[in-house]
């Protein structure tokens, strides 16, 4: 009973931490090589704010008590990406599902934040 009971924990936490492990180099990238000179915005501080955002957005993603915030910010980002990539015609496809990742590992995590009241 104890194993099926942290089995089921690791299987609830399991998409969590694969959108964390896309978010958080993803972030680390933006501030340690904020010079990145194919993206849309050039400007290095921007890079920087939007890498500090990510951290951020991540670690109230991982927080129970903030899981919605971080999942609101999480999506909301990588919507504008997804607008990003349309714009220049690249594949958006990918970045679609991020974001669809992102909410469904929030509903497993607690799914009674999603249920009307």
């Amino acid at each position: 009973m104890k194993a099926k009971n942290r089995l089921t924990k690791m299987l609830i936490w399991l998409p969590s931490l694969i959108i964390t492990l896309f978010f958080v180099p993803n972030a680390l990238n933006k501030i340690l090589d904020s010079n990145q000179s194919e993206k849309i915005v050039t400007n290095s501080m921007v890079m920087i704010s939007t890498g500090i955002f990510l951290l951020i957005a991540t670690a109230l993603f991982l927080y129970h008590k903030t899981i919605l915030i971080g999942t609101s910010l999480l999506a909301l980002y990588m919507t504008f990406i997804v607008f990003i990539h349309m714009y220049k015609g690249k594949p958006y496809e990918v970045a679609i599902l991020i974001v669809m990742a992102t909410i469904f590992a929030s509903y497993i995590r607690k799914p009674k934040l999603f249920h009307r009241k």
